[in-house]
């Protein structure tokens, strides 16, 4: 039997070692930040949900996020809700409400959000992350998930048509949505 000179048996082990090294890398990199898919369909009805006085009363576009800070799908979510935040500045008011009983705090490149206390009716919210938009008119425009799947950005979403419609004057009713997408329950897990 030939024998490999030492210098291509070091190479080769060199080769496999690396191989078993990424492998091992990607392998840890999959268990702790992709999470598996979970295809469940939520039911966003937004007949509760009221902006509080303080808010009705103005007439502006008003856009309220509603985050937990413990839900893995705010990581996507969060730089798409920043670009929103860019892109629409001094034409919709943002604001957000954080999950109750929940501990956190939003990235700074999403500081232009208001936090409020609370939102009548957003306890019975199934999931999260969501966004309810209102009209100047203070109506309910628009209440459910960014975008429909797994990550949310402007090629899929929902907001960036809601948001230019409502600016160009046209009416929007969409406050009961069905999707599917990476969201986390709102309500208690008990």
């Amino acid at each position: 039997m030939p024998r490999l000179p030492a210098k291509k048996l070091l190479v080769a082990l060199l080769v496999l070692a690396c191989l078993g090294s990424l492998l091992l890398a990607y392998s840890w990199f999959e268990s702790r930040y992709l999470r598996p898919f979970d295809e469940r369909a939520a039911f966003f009805s937004g007949a509760a949900l009221r902006l509080p006085p303080e808010l009705a009363a103005r007439e502006s576009i008003r856009l309220v996020h509603f985050w937990d800070p413990a839900c893995p799908c705010n990581v996507g979510n969060q730089q798409h809700l920043a670009e929103l935040i860019e892109r629409y500045a001094g034409r919709v008011e943002f604001h957000v409400v954080q999950k109750p009983g929940s501990h956190g705090r939003l990235p700074d490149e999403l500081s232009a959000l208001h936090p409020l206390k609370a939102l009548p009716g957003s306890e019975g919210l199934p999931a999260s992350p969501a966004v309810a938009i209102w009209d100047r008119d203070g109506r309910l425009a628009y209440f459910g998930p960014y975008s429909e799947g797994l990550v949310c950005n402007s090629s899929n979403s929902f907001i960036e048509p809601v948001l230019d419609a409502l600016i160009a004057g046209r009416p929007v009713n969409a406050g009961n949505t069905l999707a599917v997408g990476c969201f986390c329950d709102w309500g208690d897990s008990d």
